[in-house]
């Protein structure tokens, strides 16, 4: 067992899980963005057919997991596991989703670093013998995170250079002890890092310090350089927080070149007005079960670093002044084992 552990935060699994069910499921803004063609759903009505933006919630990942389920040709109850949250109080979005679904559910809350922290759990428990298939899910909704976060949407503020649009969608990945690939070989668990920043219409800045000590970590316990993969990607830094992130590595002496973002790959940023891209659980969610995977099954890419990211802040802390805590976690995702 100890052999499973590279230095202090990184696990090598010695027996990699295959994903072997994927799906994105996005709303009307997301589905006139680039990234259109790889979702699985594109829904014109961002009330998914519900009375609220928090049911709207719960519809989306009800629609996510059938869709994994149908892809990897497995009932839900062939699920040992299912692990997944969203932004909302007390995870409801997702409470409310998996009720009936009759399979053992782990709720998590990692922010916008759930899709990651789902996806390296469930890789854990897979690798440690305790499950066969697990889903690992999240979601989150630009009208129901703005009612939670900020302000009514028809109160109309305006919104800073350096906000992100949070993005209506869910991802769904399936994981099996056995498939075809990719495979999800490294798990790198991120510290919780706080550089004392308070301002929550700024979380790439908030974030990025948290997703530079990851990739750091994961790079010193494995030993891997940035050329060792073909994409580097972060969990909803936006424009200017994977700005910050590429600096602090070129100061270190070393070129990302292959780093790129889930927010600032899911908009036009120009065109859609979303200032410095997108952000929420769904944002990196969606990329990762569109975008990533299904570029990795036409061979664009061999190996990517799957970083997700996440502002643990609330209303409640934001209003007591306290500055912003983050976390990143990072997957290593291989076509080979």
């Amino acid at each position: 067992m100890a052999g499973k552990k590279l230095g202090r935060q990184t696990a090598a699994l010695a027996s990699p899980p295959s994903v072997v069910g994927y799906a994105s499921v996005v709303g009307h803004k997301e589905g006139e963005g680039p990234l259109a063609a790889t979702f699985d759903h594109i829904s014109q009505d961002d009330t998914f057919g519900e009375k609220s933006w928090e049911k709207a919630e719960s519809a989306m990942q009800k629609l996510a997991l059938s869709i994994a389920l149908n892809k990897a040709g497995i009932a839900p109850a062939a699920l040992d596991y299912l692990l997944a949250g969203d932004l909302l109080n007390q995870c409801i979005g997702t409470g409310f989703a998996v009720r009936g679904q009759d399979v053992p559910f782990f709720g998590l809350y990692g922010a916008c670093s759930t899709m990651a922290e789902s996806l390296s759990l469930a890789a854990l428990l897979l690798d440690g013998g305790f499950g066969s298939r697990i889903a690992a899910m999240t979601s989150s909704h630009f009208c129901s995170a703005e009612r939670q976060y900020r302000a009514p949407l028809e109160y109309g503020g305006q919104r800073p250079p350096t906000a992100q649009w949070t993005v209506t969608g869910s991802g769904c990945v399936i994981l099996s002890e056995d498939g075809p690939g990719p495979y999800v070989t490294h798990v790198t668990t991120g510290m919780i890092v706080d550089k004392g920043i308070k301002d929550a219409s700024n979380m790439g800045a908030a974030m990025a310090p948290a997703a530079y000590s990851t990739i750091k970590a994961h790079f010193a316990d494995t030993g891997r350089k940035p050329s060792d993969y073909d994409l580097i990607l972060t969990g909803d830094l936006g424009q200017l927080g994977r700005d910050i992130v590429a600096d602090w590595f070129r100061r270190d002496g070393t070129e990302l070149k292959n780093l790129s973002d889930c927010g600032t790959l899911i908009y036009h940023l120009e065109g859609q007005d979303v200032h410095c891209g997108g952000s929420g659980c769904g944002c990196s969610a969606v990329v990762l079960a569109g975008l990533l995977l299904n570029g990795m099954a036409e061979d664009r890419w061999k190996r990517i670093l799957f970083c997700g990211t996440g502002a643990l802040l609330s209303p409640t802390s934001t209003q007591q002044g306290e500055s912003i805590p983050s976390i990143c976690h990072a997957v290593a995702l291989d076509r080979g084992r």
